[in-house]
């Protein structure tokens, strides 16, 4: 069994270069934590990561499997960790950990047992580690592994490397910054406008095309739907479909979604307690990103939903085959970047003590013309004006 699934490893380690590019996150696996959790939504790069890490150990020394195989269902995770184990093996990677039903509790007994065992684990439904992290809350470092950034995307296509900004450099040198790098990259307006549509995925290197690209996104949402959220969630089957539903009702707006929670509910014929543990469920595993207005009070309601990313809207509107509003492709993009960022009643969004509008060049300072620390982000190459900051920029933060 053993040698079977150390062949699967061998056989997966050979596709991987010795000099195939490296996420700045392989570093929170590759560090001397016993146990590291690596979440992220599905297609992100997870699995290639842990194999690059594997590279420097022999088979003898780390074995890696995936919960899906049958071989696991058939004798469980902590029985053949312990037979690698006994035989001298004390690094284990196990991916996809959250198709297997019990697996937190076979984690918790390697964790406990073998105090020398250094485990890395991962799965593509954020939602289901989380979920169960707290069986392991005083063992676990749980990290998480996003999208690409257009910075990434574009050392990645063009083998190079980039210098990341933060929100301060940006805000303050803008001009500068985006004059030499469009300088230094004459395409790099150009590339943007592709990693909009089909860049922020890796497997962008292996699609022959935009639309096979597309296709293998729109089945990864149709697998976070019928798989990972029923596998996570006492939901019945029936039920998935008003995912899809609120999913394709997000996608057909023509402004980003403002929230009803009383008459989306009324829609869907669901509750309102139950609408907000499916707009939950939406965010959590990767597909919405919901977005709450500033406010000194704090609330459940979003005021407005988004895709997470560019790319999962783009592949969304190509599976019904209506094009994309620009505006909300670059709000969409703009919102990707924050983690702690609200929908604003001046301009368009507050993320921290900053107010940005996002339009194209032709916009105006109209909405925030009185505004203190308020931008207009654009979707431009490059800026002269100090207010006006291109938007493929936010990329490299």
């Amino acid at each position: 069994m053993l040698n079977r699934l150390k062949e699967k490893q061998r056989s997966l380690i050979r596709f991987i270069q010795v000099n195939q590019y490296i996420r700045k996150e392989f570093k929170d696996i590759n560090n001397s934590e016993r146990l590291v959790a690596l979440i992220g939504a599905r297609g992100v790069g997870k699995t290639t990561l842990l194999l690059q890490y594997l590279q420097q150990f022999t088979l003898d020394e780390a074995l890696y499997f995936s919960a899906d195989d049958i071989t696991i269902a058939n004798f469980g995770i902590f029985e053949i960790v312990e037979e690698f184990y006994k035989l001298g093996g004390r690094i284990v990677v196990i991916d996809e950990v959250h198709i297997y039903k019990d697996w937190a509790s076979h984690i918790k007994n390697l964790y406990d047992f073998y105090p020398d065992l250094i485990i890395r684990i991962s799965g593509s439904s954020m939602l289901n580690i989380l979920m169960q992290s707290y069986d392991l809350s005083r063992r676990i470092v749980i990290k998480e592994l996003k999208i690409l950034s257009f910075k990434e995307y574009l050392e990645i296509t063009y083998s190079i490397k980039l210098t990341s900004f933060s929100l301060a450099d940006i805000v303050n040198d803008h001009i500068d910054i985006s004059f030499e790098l469009v300088q230094q990259y004459p395409s790099l307006f150009k590339d943007f406008k592709n990693y909009l549509r089909s860049g922020c995925y890796p497997y962008f290197l292996s699609s022959s095309n935009e639309n096979n690209y597309l296709n293998k996104l729109f089945n990864s949402i149709e697998k976070i739907i019928f798989e990972d959220i029923p596998s996570t969630n006492k939901i019945k089957f029936e039920h998935l479909q008003i995912f899809k539903k609120l999913i394709y009702k997000i996608a057909v707006a023509k402004v980003p979604f403002q929230v009803k929670i009383d008459s989306l509910a009324r829609d869907l014929e669901i509750s309102e307690p139950t609408l907000y543990s499916y707009l939950d469920i939406l965010n959590k595993t990767g597909i919405f990103k919901s977005i709450k207005k500033y406010s000194l009070k704090t609330s459940r309601k979003p005021a407005k939903i988004f895709f997470s990313n560019t790319n999962m809207l783009t592949a969304i509107m190509n599976d019904l085959n209506i094009p994309i509003e620009i505006g909300i492709l670059r709000e969409t993009f703009f919102v990707s970047i924050f983690d702690n960022l609200f929908y604003s009643h001046i301009g368009d969004f507050k993320v921290n003590q900053f107010i940005y509008e996002i339009g194209g060049k032709n916009k105006d300072f109209k909405q925030i013309k009185n505004t203190p620390n308020s931008f207009l982000v654009l979707d431009i190459d490059t800026s002269i004006d100090k207010r006006k900051i291109p938007l493929w920029l936010f990329g490299f933060s």
